[in-house]
């Protein structure tokens, strides 16, 4: 990253940055400009987080068509069951999360993880520590050891304590392709990063009623494009960091899109 006294605002002077930003912006306004938003936005809003739910499971190795998830209503069965279950508790939490996540990102990530994992082992609810094993097998990117994870987090918590004038897009690509690349728990290192990038763009005022779920967006573009462009934000060169940044954005586009379908859908019913 840069090292300049806002390194999240100089990422978003990156070539092609400012129009995935802008494209983003016009694609949100979109959906909540549809009339239906006006009179069931809560209706769309829960939908919505089923969806995201689904999508980011998906990328987590857990496959389920949208119907098999509502169905549903035992996820302790097996391992695929287990990363649904853990992906709707993460969805329904990170609403919860909002307030606090300013004043102590840190303290929000440990809360997604012991929701996550729900489990009481030690190493739950805490960025792990020297030789504890990592379980993330889809993700096969070199491990930072435990001293840079700590440095590297204390480093994000300081970004966004301190606040960015960097469009709420650029900052959710940030937050997200660093727990990617730190992997900081033990287990359960994507949903945490995906359920942060959504609690960015929740709280940055961008989609303030979680209508547009960029997980749908990030599962909809495929798992190999998916890692190809975090490979991009580990590379650290500023076309690989703007590559990610435009892969994040064209989430969130495939999210609003996902969600209009919903408003068309809820528009039909009601006429």
């Amino acid at each position: 990253m840069s090292t300049t006294a806002d390194p999240l605002a100089a990422l978003g002077a990156l070539p092609g940055v400012a129009e995935s930003v802008e494209s983003v912006r016009k694609a949100v306004d979109r959906v909540y400009g549809h009339r239906i938003m006006r009179r069931r936005s809560n209706a769309v809003t829960s939908e919505a987080a089923l969806r995201a739910a689904r999508g980011s499971a998906a990328l987590s190795g857990a496959d389920w068509a949208l119907e098999e998830v509502r169905r549903r209503t035992d996820f302790g069965t097996d391992d695929e069951a287990r990363v649904m279950g853990a992906a709707l508790r993460l969805t329904a939490e990170a609403g919860q999360l909002l307030s606090i996540w300013r004043q102590s990102p840190l303290r929000v990530l440990a809360r997604l993880h012991l929701v996550a994992a729900a489990s009481d082992e030690s190493r739950v609810g805490r960025p792990r520590q020297a030789g504890e094993p990592v379980d993330e097998p889809l993700i096969e990117l070199p491990l930072p050891d435990a001293r840079e994870v700590s440095g590297r987090l204390d480093g994000l918590a300081d970004l966004i304590i301190a606040g960015s004038s960097a469009p709420a897009l650029v900052t959710a690509a940030v937050v997200h392709g660093e727990l990617l690349a730190l992997r900081p728990f033990t287990s359960h290192n994507g949903l945490v990063a995906r359920a942060a990038e959504r609690i960015v763009l929740i709280a940055s005022g961008l989609d303030p009623k979680a209508v547009c779920p960029a997980e749908v967006g990030h599962a909809e573009q495929g798992r190999a494009e998916y890692l190809a462009a975090l490979e991009g934000y580990v590379s650290g060169t500023p076309e690989g960091m703007a590559a990610w940044i435009a892969h994040c954005g064209r989430a969130v586009e495939f999210g609003v899109r996902e969600s209009t379908a919903v408003c068309e859908a809820l528009q039909r019913g009601a006429a």
